[in-house]
C-alpha cells in the first residue's frame, strides 16, 4: 500500500538563533563583515543582549542572543550556518583583508558547490557558498 502524504501545513523557516558570549563582536561580524541589516537590538543590564538582522537578499533573518546566566559555552555540536552569495570570491577577499581567518578558502566541492569555511567570533562554523541553480537539485558526485 503506498504511503499517504499529509497535506502541507504551510511551515516556513523563520530564523536561526545564534547564542553568543558578547553581542557586539557578533554584531560587527554579521552586520559589518557579512552585510546583514540590523532590524532591532535590545539591551539587558546596560549591554546588548539581543539583535535581530536580515539578510541582504530574501527574507531570511538571524538573531544574536546573549548566553544565559552561568552559561559559558556557545558550542552547538552539529550546527553550521550557510550563507549563499554569487560574489563568493569577492566577499572572501574582502573578509580576508579585514582580518577574518578561513578554515578553507573558496573551493569547488565534489557535489558541485563552491564553499569557504570560517568561524564567527564565538566559534560557530560558517559556510559561505555559491551553488547557483544546483541548490535545489540532487547532487551528483
Amino acid at each position: 500500500m503506498p504511503k499517504r502524504r499529509s497535506p502541507s501545513i504551510g511551515l516556513a523557516f523563520n530564523h536561526a538563533m545564534i547564542y553568543v558570549r558578547n553581542v557586539e563582536p557578533a554584531l560587527r561580524f554579521y552586520r559589518d563583515r557579512l552585510g546583514f541589516r540590523l532590524i532591532e537590538q535590545f539591551p539587558r543590564r546596560g549591554r546588548a543582549a539581543y539583535a535581530r538582522l536580515r539578510a541582504t537578499r530574501g527574507n531570511a533573518t538571524i538573531a544574536l542572543h546573549l548566553l544565559g546566566e552561568g552559561v559559558t559555552s556557545t558550542k552547538s555540536a552539529g550546527v553550521r550556518l550557510y550563507f549563499e552569495t554569487r560574489h563568493l570570491d569577492r566577499l572572501c577577499r574582502r573578509l580576508a583583508a579585514s582580518g577574518v581567518r578561513f578554515k578553507q578558502k573558496p573551493r569547488l566541492m565534489p557535489w558541485g558547490w563552491t564553499h569557504a569555511y570560517l568561524d564567527d567570533p564565538d566559534g560557530h562554523e560558517v559556510s559561505l557558498y555559491w551553488a547557483a541553480g544546483k541548490r535545489l537539485r540532487k547532487s551528483r558526485m
